[in-house]
């Protein structure tokens, strides 16, 4: 665990010391709301689970009832919680329960390291793949200005 907290806070060092990586820089202006939709639009159909060795290579949370799961620079999941999880967008590291090398809707909890010794189950109801590329590139798109097809737009006016 101490692996997972030291990757994700180097990630977040990375991340906050340079703005050329489009999806901080992209992101860092959003809300939640924002980046879940962004996130939403790119994830493919509901998966039963994913394969899951007892370490991750970063997560994102995206307010209080979704995060995204990392487990290779370039495959990603959505993952839709039940209800609220207490203090996500605040802790230092998660960790994710897991069977038989499969982490499973419905069954796994995402765990909240919280300040103290204890860590908040947070049961995972939902699990989408993430089109890393497509969202990739529409962080681009949005680090540099230009709106998406389902904004609404002033040119004409």
């Amino acid at each position: 665990m101490a692996a997972s907290f030291f990757r994700h806070a180097a990630l977040a060092a990375l991340c906050a010391a340079t703005s050329v990586l489009g999806a901080c820089a992209s992101t860092s202006n959003m809300t939640d709301a924002e980046k879940y939709a962004l996130n939403d639009a790119h994830a493919g159909a509901r998966v039963d689970h994913f394969r899951y060795l007892g370490s991750i290579n970063g997560w994102t949370p995206l307010g209080d009832a979704a995060l995204i799961v990392w487990t290779r620079p370039s495959e990603a999941w959505l993952l839709d919680l039940s209800g609220t999880c207490q203090d996500l967008r605040s802790t230092p590291a998660i960790g994710l329960t897991s069977s038989m090398g499969r982490v499973n809707a419905r069954f796994d909890k995402v765990l909240v390291r919280s300040r103290g010794s204890i860590s908040m189950p947070c049961h995972i109801r939902q699990i989408r793949p993430l089109d890393v590329k497509a969202v990739r590139a529409a962080e681009k798109q949005n680090a540099a200005g230009v709106p998406s097809m389902d904004q609404a737009s002033d040119a004409g006016t």
